[in-house]
């Protein structure tokens, strides 16, 4: 803090010695901070709120231990700097982490000059640079502007340091870019998440995308890199990148002299033909060459279907991929120079002695030659063993084995050699037989890198051709953990989304778990699309399908529509734990449900929302079936279903002793309820011990019922319930006090505190009468927590007539 602000702090009268003390120690914390962070905690006390944010946040551990708080020295900083509320859906944790975070975003858009404000600046510290290990999540909006400012060469520490720290990236509102800002935000992302720890990325209002910025950022978000014509050229790598592959290239060399040693072992007689068939003595990277061609072939067709671009190194980190890393660059020596290629251990029962293969190596070898005259650049003994692979399998398609081979195989093989040719003629440096530079793995144009787990875009217009690139990407996104695709416009394009799931469930070692689809309008009906994604992803706990309205288009079934395959095939057994359906309107169909419910005995809640019953008989073939087939359930939810008529169900419902959470939001609950209905209700919930959670927002209780509610806590009441929602239900100050006073009469009876902990008010009329609901709100404060809002009952009721 600069010297002045104590002469601020002593026009205040009056002052005692302890603050004039404490704000000259503040003014020169530069030189007496060790100092500082030692003395005793009550002095420290009143050094802290005069401090800079740059020392108040390294005295935070010192101010710790001492048992001290800083949190609401960041809080008054948040409303002195900030000068904004936060939404009240947002739950604070940590000011500290809230300051540091908007503070660090503000600096980087330009928005917040830190020169204007005296414990902001301090010339001993970068304010990005400083704070930058603090953000674990940054947003980046419009002309991404941040990205540019991160990416200069003086913020290069500042970048270092959010590869370490930040977890989450999310980018606004985004707006066409250039060429440059393109590559800048590939080496942006390349290092926050290939090389970085973010594993959670997000896509906010994007009305009208542009094409080639989003499959930048989902295909960099997946893993998939392509920094140039070839990644030989070590100018378009990053250095963690040329790190990797010097790493790489030297492990190759050691198994190479340790594969010479071996066979100048063989040739000197120390080892006979049984040795060389004993697997021990085989060296490691010819034994999985085998291996590398076959998933080469593998990952050649998936490429060429799905990226369109030529298979490449990966770079991850699993051990499948070094596998194929080890297999695509691995090297063998010339049989002239007194080298020999080992074949994997269990093809030797084919193939009596190693003469046939030596034989075929040098046919390879004098092929190769040629290659060689043309580029002086690559020695003799670069041959690779990778084409040595390839030409055997070629000789192999006479015999008997290979004519077993179906016809799908010989097509990928013969795509994966073409692929091969093509890639290594690509590059001068690079044969045209697949040979490499010495020291140098055999990479291609993209490179397979570590990926995020959580992927959102929300209200991002995504046309079919995104949607397929997205569903080519699925496929084969192992990591991927969470999927949120919600206001995107899918229509035809959720088939290609459903496709590419379908695929990366073949992976065995598949994470997703969570997919959550919403949108306006619904191509397909939402419980063929419920069957749909249970029987494409087995594994998914988490299922939300949310839809607005219905299409024209889905009426008619057009060509690409659904079919009713899904329903005549019974589903799988799932892992599903949460099902949400928000249906546009549909009517509700339980025989469509059931099925679903059957194949997820581990469902534990279950919510459904605006569902229409077109039949009576609906509700209770839904009920028995959930006593039936989810004995876990442990949630249930209906929102903007009516239930006015179906009292009975409602009952059985409140009395069933496994759910612990029931929410009936806007469901007419109260409209035609009767008194003895409302008293059979309130028995209902007081019996019921397992019952922990009510919600009956929007509901049309009213005064009097909720002064009758609170029966439910009497003296001779069993009830659980901690939680009760009672959001817009038309309650008024009057009806609430009335309320309060019968709580508080049941307490004193019982003599105890009742376990009723939160009670939620939104968007009821308490502005009709101020005194009366403070007052009211006053006595439930002292009984549980309240949650409530300001809210304008005549304008909201004005807004109503409005739209009538």
């Amino acid at each position: 803090m600069e010297a002045k602000s104590a002469e601020e702090i002593s026009d205040r009268s009056p002052l005692s010695l302890f603050e004039l003390s404490a704000a000259a120690v503040s003014a020169a914390m530069g030189r007496v901070e060790r100092e500082v962070w030692a003395l005793p905690g009550p002095i420290l006390q009143g050094i802290l709120p005069l401090l800079n944010i740059y020392y108040l946040e390294r005295i935070e551990e010192t101010a710790v231990k001492k048992g001290l708080s800083t949190q609401p020295i960041w809080c008054k900083l948040w409303f002195d700097i900030m000068k904004t509320r936060p939404s009240r859906l947002e739950s604070i944790k940590c000011w500290r982490k809230k300051f540091i975070e908007t503070f660090f975003s503000n600096v980087l858009r330009g928005i917040l000059d830190v020169s204007l404000h005296q414990r902001l600046s301090d010339p001993s510290f970068l304010p990005l640079l400083h704070t930058s290990r603090h953000v674990t999540q940054l947003t980046i909006y419009n002309m991404l502007e941040g990205v540019s400012e991160l990416m200069a060469k003086h913020n290069q520490s500042v970048l270092e340091n959010l590869a370490v720290s930040l977890t989450s990236l999310t980018f606004r509102h985004l707006l066409s870019s250039s060429l440059s800002t393109r590559q800048q935000l590939s080496s942006f992302l390349h290092r926050l998440i290939h090389h970085g720890a973010v594993n959670h990325l997000s896509m906010y209002s994007w009305p009208d995308p542009d094409p080639a910025l989003l499959a930048l950022i989902l295909k960099m978000s997946a893993g998939v890199w392509h920094p140039g014509k070839t990644l030989l050229d070590q100018e378009n790598l990053c250095h963690l990148c040329r790190e990797k592959c010097v790493d790489q290239s030297q492990k190759l060399d050691e198994e190479h002299w340790g594969s010479r040693q071996l066979f100048q072992s063989s040739v000197s007689g120390q080892h006979n033909n049984s040795d060389l068939r004993n697997e021990k003595l085989l060296p490691s990277v010819p034994q999985e060459s085998l291996l590398g061609f076959q998933n080469a072939v593998e990952l050649a067709r998936t490429s060429s279907e799905t990226l369109k671009a030529p298979v490449g190194c990966r770079l991850g980190c699993n051990s499948r991929q070094s596998k194929m890393q080890q297999s695509s660059c691995s090297e063998s020596y010339s049989a002239e120079e007194g080298s020999v290629t080992f074949i994997p251990a269990k093809t030797f029962q084919d193939v009596p002695t190693l003469e046939k293969y030596q034989k075929r190596r040098k046919a390879v070898t004098a092929k190769k030659r040629t290659c060689h005259q043309r580029s002086s650049k690559v020695p003799a003994e670069s041959e690779d063993l990778y084409d040595f692979v390839f030409a055997i399998a070629r000789e192999e398609e006479n015999t008997p084995c290979s004519k077993r081979r179906n016809a799908k195989e010989e097509e990928s093989l013969a795509s994966c050699s073409r692929l091969s040719e093509e890639a290594a003629s690509s590059s001068g440096t690079v044969c045209t037989e697949g040979t490499r530079s010495a020291g140098m793995p055999s990479l291609k144009t993209t490179g397979h890198f570590r990926s995020v787990s959580t992927l959102e875009v929300f209200s991002i217009s995504l046309t079919r051709n995104t949607c397929q690139m997205l569903g080519n990407l699925l496929s084969s996104w192992v990591s991927l953990e969470k999927l949120v695709l919600s206001l995107n416009g899918l229509g035809p394009g959720i088939f290609s989304i459903l496709s590419g799931l379908r695929a990366l469930s073949r992976h065995s070692d598949y994470r997703l778990r969570v997919v959550r689809i919403s949108d306006m309008f619904s191509h397909v009906p939402c419980m063929n699309l419920v069957h749909a994604f249970l029987s494409a992803v087995p594994l998914l706990q988490t299922l939300l399908v949310s839809f607005d309205l219905k299409t024209a288009t889905e009426r008619g079934r057009p060509e690409e529509s659904w079919d009713s395959s899904p329903f005549e095939e019974e589903i799988p057994e799932s892992h599903l734990e949460h099902l949400e359906i928000r249906f546009p309107r549909e009517p509700l169909q339980t025989s469509l449900l059931v099925p679903v419910l059957k194949a997820s005995r581990s469902l534990q809640s279950l919510s459904l929302d605006s569902v229409a019953i077109s039949c009576p008989q609906e509700v209770g073939l839904l009920l028995q079936a959930l006593k039936e087939y989810s004995p876990s359930l442990k949630k249930l939810s209906f929102h903007d279903v009516n239930l006015s008529g179906h009292s009975k169900e409602v009952l059985l419902l409140l009395q069933d002793p496994v759910l612990q959470e029931i929410t009936f939001s806007f469901c007419r609950l109260f409209e035609n309820c009767t008194a003895e209905l409302l008293s059979e209700i309130i028995n209902a919930v007081k019996k019921n011990s397992t019952l922990k959670s009510l919600r009956l927002p929007g509901n049309r209780l009213g005064n009097h019922r909720l002064v009758a509610l609170a029966d439910i806590f009497s003296e001779d009441s069993s009830s659980s319930i901690c939680h009760l929602d009672l959001s817009s239900n038309c309650i008024k100050p009057a009806g609430l006090l009335e309320f309060a006073k019968k709580l508080e009469n049941y307490i004193a009876q019982r003599g105890e505190q009742i376990k009723f902990t939160k009670l939620c008010l939104y968007q009821n009329w308490l502005d009709q009468d101020t005194v009366t609901a403070q007052e009211a709100l006053w006595r439930l404060k002292a009984m549980c927590s309240i949650v409530s809002d300001t809210w304008d009952s005549s304008q909201a009721l004005a807004d109503y007539i409005s739209v009538m």
